[in-house]
């Protein structure tokens, strides 16, 4: 959840004097970066995970108020959806994957727990796949927040018509929608790198060369409404679903607020310029702070309104800024990876992110410089397309299965990485284990989706296939016991 908001509506003259106040921290933030001694801090990681809730049907249960009352835990927010809640993960040293394993598995277990006192269960995916058009068109779909209200209201009214979703993969979905609750569907995983401000761009950069094989490898999204899309979905559907831009404006080449980027960066402050440049505010709340008074009298500004605008512009690795116990710091917020299936499934996909990271940003000659943006750019659609069998682009291999790359190239640099940060050699083995076998097989989360609902349709043993819907209410059953069994996904056994 982002920070929360006291309006819903808002006036010319406010939006102007925001647009005044954004720019005011654009140059305050220019000079944070070029005074302010930032310490470097020894690897760290944490995660916040989006999660959903069903009910005993093992399709959404608009429930979450009661839920996050049952649960008690202030780790655990609210999300867009009121079939969604967050969980956020306290930063912990690199070196101790598995111990903040153990803790997100002892805290999912005690929050299943409280869910289950209100007739829910709690489902790491990163799309549900039992969500169908009803669910969404419910009066109540959506949080009770200003926050979420206003975002809703500032889309549509800056969109001027009802969102188009037009998706195709393997089946095709065409649909409008007159709210973003198919936004709300996307649940996701998001990683923190905290750096310095002058390794930024080279944290950024690698990220998003890595992004396109991070996410071939974590595809956990193949379905949304009931139809078989892209390996990963998310990527389309959070594009499509929070498009500000009509037709027209999409023709001219206007920038979508979900975007890849355009261009390698040689600074943090090249993202946040663009926000300003390119981006009009969906929320243009005013804060009292004096950003310059701050800084002149010694104090790290929070910069309210530059951190605002930039959480309404939604970069698959988004630059943060953020002030904590009075000390500025900056970090990349990758957002490539959807929850799931499992909590070992998700700290291998962190340990794969975080450990080819660390060796990209440290090559003497970085890959960037030898591809181009665009190049980094297809390789990313392509996965998001077509996962584990997606064809990809890497300087001296040329054109490759993305699953070579990572076999021949990514894994020995994850393992490089981590090693380097102090990672344990057993848990390295582990969780780069998962992944290797992952690939091998083919079966990350979304390949065993497709596989299993195939299954369920076709029938076995002589019994009698099911229609799609009991498919994958049957199939999201089953992913729930694997869930639960914490056993990696390539281990599971279909219906």
């Amino acid at each position: 959840m982002g920070d929360e908001i006291s309006a819903s509506r808002y006036t010319a003259e406010e939006r102007q004097r925001y647009r005044e106040k954004v720019d005011l921290c654009l140059d305050v933030f220019e000079r944070v970066l070029a005074t302010w001694n930032f310490d470097d801090d020894r690897p760290m990681t944490g995660l916040e995970m989006e999660l959903n809730l069903v009910g005993g049907d093992y399709r959404p249960t608009l429930r979450n108020a009661a839920v996050l009352e049952g649960i008690g835990d202030p780790n655990f927010q609210t999300e867009l959806g009121a079939y969604n809640i967050e969980l956020n993960v306290e930063p912990s040293p690199l070196g101790e994957l598995a111990r903040m394993e153990g803790r997100l598995r002892e805290v999912l277990n005690q929050a299943e727990s409280a869910a289950n006192e209100h007739g829910a269960h709690i489902v790491m995916v990163g799309i549900l796949p039992t969500t169908m058009p009803e669910h969404l068109s419910d009066p109540e779909w959506m949080t009770a927040s200003p926050r979420y209200k206003a975002l809703n209201d500032s889309i549509l009214a800056a969109r001027g018509e009802n969102l188009h979703l037009d998706i195709t993969g393997a089946e095709r979905l065409s649909t409008f929608a007159n709210s973003l609750a198919p936004e709300s569907a996307c649940t996701s995983v998001q990683l923190h790198v905290q750096v310095h401000p002058d390794d930024f761009a080279r944290a950024w950069n690698a990220a998003q060369v890595l992004a396109g094989p991070q996410l071939a490898v974590g595809a956990n999204s193949p379905f949304f409404f009931g139809r078989r899309l892209w390996a990963e979905t998310r990527i389309e559907l959070f594009k499509q679903a929070t498009d500000t831009r009509p037709q027209e404006l999409q023709n001219q080449g206007v920038r979508p607020r979900v975007w890849f980027g355009e261009k390698w960066i040689s600074s943090i402050f090249d993202l946040f310029a663009e926000n300003g440049w390119y981006f009009p505010s969906l929320l243009p709340e005013l804060s009292e702070e004096d950003p310059v008074a701050m800084l002149d009298a010694g104090n790290a500004p929070t910069l309210q309104e530059l951190r605002l605008h930039n959480g309404t512009v939604y970069r698959w690795n988004r630059p943060i800024y953020a002030v904590v116990d009075g000390e500025p710091h900056v970090r990349v917020e990758n957002r490539v990876l959807p929850a799931g299936p499992t909590v070992v499934d998700t700290v291998a996909n962190a340990a794969f992110f975080h450990g080819v990271l660390r060796t990209l940003m440290e090559e003497s000659r970085p890959v960037w410089s030898k591809m181009s943006f665009a190049a980094a750019e297809d390789n990313f659609l392509a996965c998001a397309k077509d996962g584990l069998e997606a064809t990809v682009y890497t300087p001296g291999l040329g054109q490759s299965g993305v699953d070579e790359l990572v076999l021949r190239r990514m894994l020995p640099m994850a393992a490089e990485g981590l090693a380097s940060a102090g990672v344990p050699g057993s848990d390295v083995d582990r969780y780069l284990g998962i992944i290797e076998d992952r690939v091998k097989s083919g079966l990350n989360g979304a390949a065993w989706q497709v596989a299993a609902v195939e299954r369920l349709e076709q029938g076995t043993g002589g019994s009698s296939g099911m229609d799609r819907a009991e498919a994958l209410r049957r199939m999201t059953e089953r992913y729930c016991e694997g869930m639960h069994a914490n056993e990696p996904v390539h281990t599971w056994s279909l219906p």
